[in-house]
């Protein structure tokens, strides 16, 4: 959620840690601040709205540093303020900037205000920064290192730190606890970021901070302690090239854009993992088959858009594998206790494999003797990858909108493979796997035909944007494409929108109909059409008014009066994917209806990296 940058430097870092600022933005923020040593002094300019806006700022009083922080910040405590804004000061001693969340900063704020310091912000942040001077004002001889390090054993939640003191003007401290810290590693001078993108162009090399550490980093030396204060080595590893152009090119929003790359985006995720139209094994992470071959359960594990391609993929794997599936939110998961089956393999599902719940319950699951452990990530160096046994990466590129289209269908791309490579070390046939992956692959071309029902989708939009209220329907697999096609217009364009499955329809939902409620209905061709069918003349019946997805010979047995949306005709196996898209373009285009910030939706963030 939160962006966190920060160097140290034989040069001026200041331009260097905007820059790594406005990488971050696709995040989500509402205010954003620097602080750097000038001239042995800590300077500081903070801004609400845009980087750009700290730009300016800095435009009008430049501050120049060879080591600084810097920080967008999304409000969990205290308002979208400047007083609120990192990094936040104590005694103009210190500055710190933080990602996460402080479980007990009242308790400490409490004790703090009782000794004598005063709180200029409503942030859980301020709380570390006076801890750490009142901690090395306590002991004049602890090195700032060593009281950032005593203050995190007693800080609860979830955090990374970037600490520096203008009494140490050649180093600056980290921490990392729940919340990703990278430091990228360059010649006379060292990058953080709490994501790869910000240190792109910067250094093509890196370490990942592990749980509980703590790091000093000077311009030519970096320093690791993990948890137990203990000086340790952590692993160089390689950037990856999964940073690419983050302009929106043609489009008007980088959702648009994101959605039109979603056939060559599906062919890059394939292409990676199958050889032809047969599953390629030694491109699959080192997935080992002798351990497939004993799967007798599935627990998948996601949130938000993520957690609904897990419900697609439940029921992929029961039908092609003959096994049982459990799908939880991973909100849920890592709060009970769970029964795990013997023989069951954990699958947890992100797109930027830093999502705060999906890593609690990566970790929780760790300890719950599963046969393996498995991520579907668009970032193969992100937290939850690394900390995965194996990790089938979606390789969706970067992807700016924070409404999620082409992780979703990616993901569901990796989620088919993988369910075929479960199924072919049980029961399924060499034939059947043949047709299946060429069936999913070929969903390529299909979405390619959806552009044409751009215009069509438009002129509904327009019909949509003034409705209060729409309900969206679907059965099987279908209903969570349901679910989210509901999200997806809630996200962007902040009208209230419920998905159901349509065979509940007469346990309450119905009741909700008339005449002035939308209903969209996912009808694809298969064995659930004809009850889809009788669910849609329930509504019709109660003059509701349906819009409905199918294909072009259903729609011509459908009654006039609905209103229909064509698609191309396609496997039911894979329709869930190719429904999604229309459903993804509607959202987009009711949002434009409505004048709403398509790509910036309020109140979200991109990457969820706190509860």
């Amino acid at each position: 959620m939160c962006g966190l940058v920060a160097a140290i430097s034989y040069r001026n870092v200041v331009p260097h840690l905007i820059e790594g600022l406005q990488r971050l933005e696709y995040r989500g923020y509402d205010s954003a601040g620097i602080a750097a040593l000038e001239d042995g002094e800590l300077r500081r300019q903070r801004a609400v709205g845009r980087v750009q806006f700290l730009s300016d700022r800095l435009a009008e009083q430049p501050i120049r540093s060879t080591i600084g922080i810097a920080h967008t910040r999304w409000a969990t405590h205290g308002a979208p303020e400047e007083q609120n804004a990192h990094p936040q000061f104590s005694s103009d001693q210190l500055a710190v900037v933080h990602n996460g969340i402080i479980e007990n900063h009242d308790i400490l704020r409490d004790e703090l205000t009782t000794a004598g310091y005063v709180f200029e912000s409503d942030t859980d942040t301020e709380v570390v920064a006076h801890l750490i001077h009142q901690c090395r004002a306590r002991y004049p001889d602890m090195s700032l290192r060593e009281a950032v390090y005593q203050v995190c054993s007693r800080l609860k939640g979830a955090f990374a730190l970037a600490v520096i003191d203008k009494s140490c003007d050649e180093c600056l401290v980290l921490a990392r606890r729940g919340s990703p810290l990278l430091i990228g590693v360059g010649e006379k001078e060292q990058f953080v970021a709490s994501d790869t993108l910000a240190l792109k162009g910067f250094t093509d090399a890196y370490i990942a901070l592990e749980e509980g550490d703590v790091a000093e980093v000077k311009a030519n030396t970096v320093t690791v302690y993990n948890h137990r204060g203990e000086l340790v080595v952590r692993e160089l590893s390689k950037m990856t090239d999964r940073v690419e152009t983050t302009d929106k090119g043609q489009y008007d929003y980088h959702m648009l854009k994101e959605i039109h790359e979603q056939d060559a985006r599906l062919r890059d995720s394939l292409n990676a993992v199958l050889d032809g139209f047969r599953i390629d094994w030694s491109a699959l992470d080192g997935l080992d088959q002798s351990i497939l071959g004993q799967v007798e359960h599935v627990h998948l594990v996601a949130c938000g858009t993520s957690y609904h391609a897990a419900m697609v993929a439940a029921y992929w794997l029961e039908t092609l594998c003959g096994i049982s599936v459990k799908t939880d939110l991973a909100s849920e998961y890592r709060y009970r206790r769970v029964v795990v089956p013997e023989k069951s393999l954990f699958i947890s599902l992100s797109q930027s494999g830093e999502t705060a719940d999906t890593l609690a319950a990566l970790r929780y699951a760790l300890q719950n003797h599963y046969l393996s452990t498995v991520a579907i990530c668009n970032v193969p160096d992100s937290s939850l990858a690394r900390e995965s046994d194996i990790c089938l990466q979606t390789r969706a590129g970067a992807e700016i909108g924070v409404a999620s289209t082409k992780a979703f269908t990616t993901q569901l791309a990796q989620l088919m493979v993988l369910g075929v490579a479960i199924g072919r070390c049980r029961e399924l046939s060499e034939e059947r796997e043949l047709n299946l992956l060429r069936t999913l692959t070929g969903v390529a071309d299909q979405i390619k035909q959806i552009w044409r029902l751009q215009p069509e989708l438009q002129s509904l939009a327009k019909q949509l944007a003034d409705k209060p209220y729409i309900q969206f329907l679907g059965r099987g697999p279908m209903y969570p494409v349901a679910m989210e096609g509901a999200l997806k217009l809630k996200e962007i364009s902040y009208i209230t929108a419920e998905a159901y499955a349509a065979g509940e329809l007469k346990h309450g939902p119905l009741a909700m109909v008339d005449s002035e409620v939308p209903v969209i209905a996912l009808a694809p061709p298969n064995r659930l059409l004809s009850k889809m069918k009788a669910n849609m003349s329930e509504v019709a019946a109660r003059g509701g008014r349906l819009i409905v997805l199918t294909d072009d010979i259903t729609a011509a047995t459908l009654p006039r009066d609905m209103q229909t949306i064509v698609l191309p005709e396609t496997s039911s196996l894979v329709a869930p994917i190719l429904y999604t898209i229309p459903l993804q373009l509607l959202a987009y285009y009711v949002a434009l209806e409505g004048g709403k910030d398509v790509d910036k939706p309020r109140n979200l963030a991109k990457a969820v990296t706190v509860e």
